[in-house]
């Protein structure tokens, strides 16, 4: 009798170790390494991933148990993505088995129903030949309404979706059934994926002559090896999007590969889907959480099948099955919503490049304003780097002018107290002209917060050391963290006074105030509260594209990627939002969305003008952007990196240490820090330091109170080494809800 056959599997579960079970006889053939398995833990039953045979020469386990079943006939995994899912699991210390159900639809990751039904569509088929007339007159003799409908169905091929048959052409279902009663015609039933997309009519590409800028692109890409990842570096409304396209047109068309298509935000996809449909048609995908489980299932099995050669979608739909990959293209790569700040927190950038790397594809990194870390990257050779210096077609950047609101005297006019003179004149001037404005305010709600004029006191989260925002539609005090409400109170909570003052405003009551000077005009605003609704993003940008929207107005969702030619002024009410936080890369984002929502304006021949409200107007932040100079910024922020060193001059780690008490997440902390202290001279590592503990700038989230200790690094593999140690070895005592987290690369401190 052979031996039992054994194989390791990646479970679920938060323990740096694999799992060893053995195999039936009689799903030997379908276990491999990357299938998905059912398999029992302790009492329940679990999906696991297999990652390979077990060590012969290791003693098997006691207890032994045996796999229950293998629900898939292909792996979920092929050899790249094991290959991935194991870079990730390493680099960013998280167990296998909780990387690889990350990378999986969530409908495959139940062990309840661990193979989800395909959504199937009756169709009826011709089953028996029809040669003669005299045969039909024989057959049909007293069914004239059958041997129509036979007629009909040869006419269409011999086989038509049933739907089609009884709502399209008017063929009862008493017919239809008849023709297979009598052995005529057959059911069949085909798998029908759920498509939210397929319903948006997208009518072909227009031919477009790349410049030579573009063409010069295009070309080099072409050119550039297998693995490697290249920064296209271009000005906001260059066409990038353009050379992403004939990239990819080659890749897929040209060499048979498959590619994946990353954005940064769900609001930005229908109106990449609608460009790469209008090029490649029902070749794409599209992978992202706004969609059902059943949609996502189905566009991740059709991607898997081969039947769909393009993924687009946010940061997961790195993890897309695609066969035989030829191309990631990540585009607006400098955003930070390709950061995942839940386990495994991943940022899908640098993955993109790994997974380009083990697949031999090319890896395109764009961005108007790029990250510090791919700049530097491309400085050093590590990345290919490819500049569009100038716009595509009849635009030209916009003028860019400031206005110094510490200058603007105070005004009795509730709306002058918000848009300075020149930019609502500005506003008026354009919607009197008939063109389209956009204001950006990247603050949601109708007042910031609601303070006590008496005793000062605001009011605050239960749970988050944030104040609480009022909201109205109903009226609610809301946290932004932890989603708290309450009804808005009447009176102070520390001294009794009733009379609390709105302070700062928010993209609600700049709706009211430009509601009531601008009557005429159809206003849109777009931020998280109008934006719930499955299609609310598509909804509202398809409005604005039909010039059925004057002014469109909201938070930072508007301020990237968007393509609006009769957009003629952007005006940025408040620049200063976000500039002085307690984060190193707050000047970085600053300026990269004030370039970014500036580059919205004069994409078309008609020109643009930019209008930036600051109190800040000499922070190179606002200085590079109002210039458009990209470099000049990176030449001041990288200065400023390096004393104290921060990435990209450095390896960056922030770790949480959290607890419901703030005396515990204190003591955790302190033991962290001592921990990671005594771990780095261990390791010997004289490029490692460690820095704090500290209380997190926001302490406090979802009633638990934070501390932090970040840990800098010269090299990478040191890093990696102590956060694997941390992650495996750190005790976290098992009371007060403690909690450590190793967040390597953070995207923020706060």
């Amino acid at each position: 009798m052979p031996p039992e056959r054994l194989v390791d599997v990646a479970l679920p579960a938060p323990l740096f170790r694999r799992y060893t079970y053995a195999v039936p006889a009689g799903l030997d053939a379908r276990v491999v390494a990357g299938t998905r398995v059912v398999v029992p833990l302790g009492g329940r039953r679990v999906v696991g991933i297999v990652v390979g045979d077990a060590d012969p020469a290791r003693e098997p386990p006691k207890g032994l148990r045996a796999i229950a079943a293998a629900p898939d006939e292909a792996p979920a995994f092929d050899a790249t993505l094991l290959a991935l899912g194991e870079w990730i699991a390493d680099y960013y210390a998280v167990p296998l088995g909780l990387v690889l159900r990350a990378m999986l639809p969530a409908a495959l990751g139940s062990a309840d129903a661990p193979a989800p039904a395909a959504r199937t569509t009756a169709v009826l088929a011709l089953a028996r030949p029809l040669e003669t007339l005299l045969e039909r007159e024989r057959a049909f003799a007293r069914s004239p309404k059958q041997r129509g409908a036979y007629e009909l169905l040869e006419s269409l091929g011999g086989r038509a979706p049933a739907a089609h048959l009884r709502e399209q052409l008017g063929v009862t279902k008493a017919v239809l059934d008849g023709l297979v009663a009598k052995g005529f015609a057959r059911w069949e039933h085909d798998v029908a994926m759920r498509d939210p997309f397929a319903s948006r009519r997208v009518p072909p590409a227009a031919p477009h002559v790349p410049t030579p800028d573009q063409a010069a692109a295009i070309a080099a890409l072409r050119e550039a090896p297998p693995g490697h990842a290249v920064l296209v570096y271009g000005i906001t409304g260059s066409g990038k999007t353009l050379v992403y396209l004939e990239f990819l047109r080659e890749v897929v068309e040209g060499r048979g590969r498959g590619a994946i298509v990353l954005v940064p935000e769900i609001a930005l996809t229908p109106q990449t889907v609608d460009r790469f449909r209008a090029v490649f048609g029902d070749r794409v995908a599209v992978l992202h959480s706004g969609l059902s489980d059943g949609e996502r299932l189905d566009a991740w099995r059709a991607l898997a099948a081969g039947e769909r050669r393009i993924a687009v979608g946010p940061r997961s739909a790195v993890f897309a099955p695609i066969r035989d990959l030829g191309a990631i293209v990540v585009d607006e790569e400098h955003e930070q919503t390709y950061k995942q700040h839940e386990t495994p927190r991943y940022h899908a950038r640098d993955v993109a490049v790994v997974r380009a790397r083990l697949a031999g594809a090319v890896c395109v990194l764009g961005s108007a304003t790029p990250s510090l870390e791919s700049w530097v990257n491309a400085e050093q050779g590590k990345y290919a780097r490819l500049s569009l210096p100038a716009r595509a077609g009849a635009g030209t950047l916009p003028a860019v002018e400031v206005v110094d609101l510490t200058r603007v005297p105070p005004s009795p006019d509730p709306l002058r107290r918000v848009l300075s003179p020149p930019l609502e004149e500005a506003l008026a001037e354009t919607l009197a002209r008939g063109d389209q404005a956009i204001l950006l305010l990247n603050r949601r709600g109708f007042a910031a917060f609601i303070q006590c004029p008496s005793c000062g006191d605001v009011a605050t989260c239960p749970q988050c050391a944030i104040s609480l925002t009022l909201h109205r539609g109903p009226d609610r005090l809301l946290c932004h963290y932890c989603q708290h409400v309450e009804p808005p109170r009447a009176a102070c909570a520390r001294c009794g006074g009733t009379t609390l003052a709105r302070r700062g405003i928010g993209t609600q009551q700049l709706e009211q105030l430009l509601a009531e000077r601008f009557p005429r005009a159809r206003l849109a605003r777009m931020d998280v509260d109008t934006t719930a609704g499955k299609w609310a993003h598509a909804e509202i940008l398809d409005r604005v594209a039909r010039r059925e929207v004057d002014l469109l107005f909201g938070t930072q969702m508007i301020a990237k990627g968007l393509d609006f030619p009769d957009v003629t002024l952007v005006g940025v009410v408040d620049a200063d939002t976000g500039i002085n936080l307690p984060d190193f890369r707050a000047s970085e984002r600053c300026f990269q969305l004030l370039a970014q929502v500036a580059g919205r304006a004069g994409r078309g021949a008609k020109g643009g003008r930019v209008i930036i409200q600051t109190r800040s107007p000499g922070h190179h932040a606002v200085r590079c952007a109002v210039t458009h100079d990209y470099h000049a910024f990176v030449t001041e922020e990288l200065a400023g990196r390096r004393f104290p060193a921060y990435p990209p001059e450095v390896r960056l780690a922030n770790v949480v240490l959290s607890a419901l008490s703030e005396a515990g997440a204190h003591a955790l902390a302190e033991a962290a820090a001592a921990w990671l202290r005594d771990a780095v001279g261990r390791l010997g590592d004289a490029g490692m330091t460690v820095l704090g503990p500290a209380p997190c700038p926001v302490e406090r989230i979802q009633a638990r109170w934070r501390w932090h200790v970040l840990v800098k690094s010269r090299e990478a593999g040191p890093l990696s080494r102590l956060a694997r140690g941390f992650a495996a070895r750190f005790p976290v005592p098992p009371r007060d809800g403690a909690r450590a987290v190793f967040d390597r690369d953070p995207s923020s401190l706060l």
